[in-house]
């Protein structure tokens, strides 16, 4: 419903901009158009009155998006070991938890196919009722940044999903979520942008961290992440077999000296309710209003064609 009410308030803007009189909107149209153009109303006060109505409406289409993915992300991309019928074997280190949720009173373990086939509905949804792909697409860039913040801030705060195998299976799923995107035409979104903080977080898992030069890739590659987020992560790396080896509180103390020039941003987490600006494009309709026909449902027979 949402959806719908904001595609209608969006193209009902356009509209009232396009004939509004206004000499910027005045080039939008054909020379058919312009015939229909607007004299004798101001019609400016009404266009910020539907711009405003259209960002709230944006705003709350946003937030029930979140709310339909909150429960999923982080089971689906950090928790669970099963992606796309490819199975990560590990063994998990102590404390780790697996969470469930409860879908029409049963319980339901959430996965990356989860999040993806939500996806796929508000997909389904924005393009069924008309909205305009230019804000389609920054409607996924902040679906993506919720998705990002939410796993991003998780791993950063527990150490039973800081370890190799669980870089390989969160770089994994966000592979998998580039992929639908692509698929669906919404990589320009700046969504990819949006998830490189996360890809650097799995990379540094999966990255060796013992010698100089592993400090210099580690300092040279995770440009998208504050100091504090890499020192974070090192701290909380939990090996999960005999393998691998804690990092070292000296190996963080070289990181530390590397990142000392470093922004002395001291973020840790995320924004979770950071919300980017919207813009609505004002395209105009190639509708001649010559050629339209009013439905005789909306009793408008008074009115005469000028």
């Amino acid at each position: 419903m949402v959806a719908f009410w904001l595609s209608n308030t969006y193209r009902l803007l356009v509209c009232l901009r396009q004939y509004s009189g206004d000499e910027n909107s005045v080039e939008m149209n054909t020379p058919e158009q312009r015939k229909h153009v607007l004299r004798n109303f101001d019609l400016s006060q009404h266009c910020l009155i539907l711009s405003d109505l259209a960002v709230q409406l944006y705003h709350q289409l946003i937030k029930v998006a979140e709310g339909k993915l909150q429960e999923m992300i982080v089971p689906g991309m950090l928790e669970n070991d099963t992606i796309w019928s490819v199975s990560i074997v590990t063994a998990k280190p102590a404390g780790y938890r697996k969470k469930t949720g409860s879908l029409s009173g049963e319980n339901t373990t959430f996965t990356l196919n989860s999040i993806i086939h939500q996806l796929g509905l508000f997909h389904n949804i924005l393009s069924k009722y008309g909205l305009h792909p230019e804000i389609i697409k920054q409607v996924y860039r902040q679906i993506y940044y919720i998705i990002t913040a939410v796993t991003l801030n998780n791993l950063l705060l527990r150490k039973d999903v800081c370890s190799f195998s669980n870089g390989v299976q969160i770089r994994n799923n966000v592979s998998h979520l580039i992929e639908w995107l692509r698929g669906k035409n919404l990589h320009q979104s700046g969504a990819l942008e949006i998830l490189e903080p996360l890809i650097q977080a799995t990379q540094l898992l999966q990255l060796n961290k013992t010698t100089d030069e592993d400090a210099e890739a580690i300092c040279s590659m995770c440009t998208a992440l504050s100091k504090t987020q890499i020192v974070k992560i090192l701290t909380l790396y939990t090996p999960v077999n005999e393998f691998e080896e804690r990092v070292t509180i000296a190996f963080i103390k070289n990181i530390q000296d590397r990142l000392a020039g470093r922004s002395p941003s001291r973020r840790l987490l995320m924004e979770l309710k950071h919300v980017f600006a919207v813009n609505f494009p004002i395209i105009p309709s190639p509708v001649n209003l010559d050629k339209i026909k009013i439905p005789e449902i909306l009793k408008l027979d008074f009115l005469n064609r000028i």
